[in-house]
């Protein structure tokens, strides 16, 4: 488990929420020892027919915080997600705490700034939010003292955060059966996707590990809770001992018949921005598509 801070005994009170839509496992995430909380990757719906948001499913997270007089902490983005739109400053507006996700968002900001060719308005140092999470850096959600990995690959900005025995993969690892994130997007590299999980799968065997997104491979009822142990034994794409260059040919050839995923342009505007949508020279919301760039 290398130098990370692992604290087994703290163990937080974890209750999921799972959007139908875009397969997304959200998380509260709670001290229990205090009423601190933490959300994990929150949803903001979009009609994309239609071009209409709504906060149906980050109402439900916010609900679950006023009936069980919770204090949110923080809203935390794993990463910058390709196939759902973040509500985090819809549920900040709401309860109040702080936005954070890795500081390689600059990255991301670099990169598809020019993708959607935005203006010098658009600020690319991560100053959307409130907090930049470094590789191995801490915070706390009450009593409890969290932790964040950093682990490039699917996007360069994934991070893992570690709070007691429990742990946040982002799209880093799936269950077992759904193996692992694809790491053909800007920025992304199979190479990097595979040493990060090596750095995952060195903490203990028994801590929990809940994932961003489960699709019920071969028929199976959703799932988004496994251990590391579990995912050393059965992974489907790491697990065994698979080697680095086994996972390289298999990850560059299985992403290369993967069609780009059906919120990515959309998601990226908005995530990139901490969740805010983009607005027109009117102050119009407004979104790009941006043609043969992906």
């Amino acid at each position: 488990m290398g130098s990370y801070p692992v604290q087994l005994k703290t163990k937080p009170e974890v209750t999921a929420f799972f959007d139908s839509v875009s397969n997304t496992i959200s998380y509260i995430v709670k001290d229990p020892d205090s009423s601190a909380c933490a959300v994990f990757d929150s949803v903001m719906d979009f009609d994309m027919a239609a071009g209409r948001i709504t906060y149906d499913h980050a109402d439900q997270m916010i609900a679950f915080i006023k009936v069980n007089n919770l204090t949110l902490e923080w809203s935390i983005e794993t990463h910058v997600h390709a196939d759902h739109l973040s509500a985090a400053p819809y549920i900040q507006q709401q309860l109040g705490g702080k936005i954070g996700i890795g500081e390689k968002i600059t990255v991301i900001q670099d990169t598809f700034g020019k993708v959607f060719n935005e203006g010098t308005e658009f600020q690319r140092d991560g100053s959307q939010f409130d907090a930049l999470f470094s590789d191995g850096e801490t915070y706390q959600i009450g009593t409890m003292t969290a932790f964040a990995i950093a682990t490039p690959g699917h996007t360069p900005a994934c991070m893992v955060h570690v709070i007691g025995d429990a742990a946040f993969a982002g799209d880093t690892l799936f269950m077992p059966d759904g193996g692992s994130a694809r790491a053909d997007f800007p920025g992304g590299d199979a190479a990097e996707l595979y040493d990060s999980i090596q750095k995952v799968l060195s903490l203990p065997d028994e801590l929990r590990l809940f994932i961003c997104h489960d699709y019920g491979p071969n028929g199976r009822d959703i799932q988004w809770e496994t251990t590391i142990g579990d995912q050393k034994a059965k992974n489907i794409h790491v697990g065994g001992g698979k080697s680095r260059e086994e996972f390289i040919a298999f990850r560059t050839e299985r992403d290369a018949q993967l069609r780009m995923p059906g919120l990515i342009i959309p998601s990226i505007q908005v995530n990139m921005r901490a969740g805010e949508i983009p607005k027109d020279a009117d102050g119009n919301p407004m979104l790009k598509v941006p043609l043969n760039a992906l």
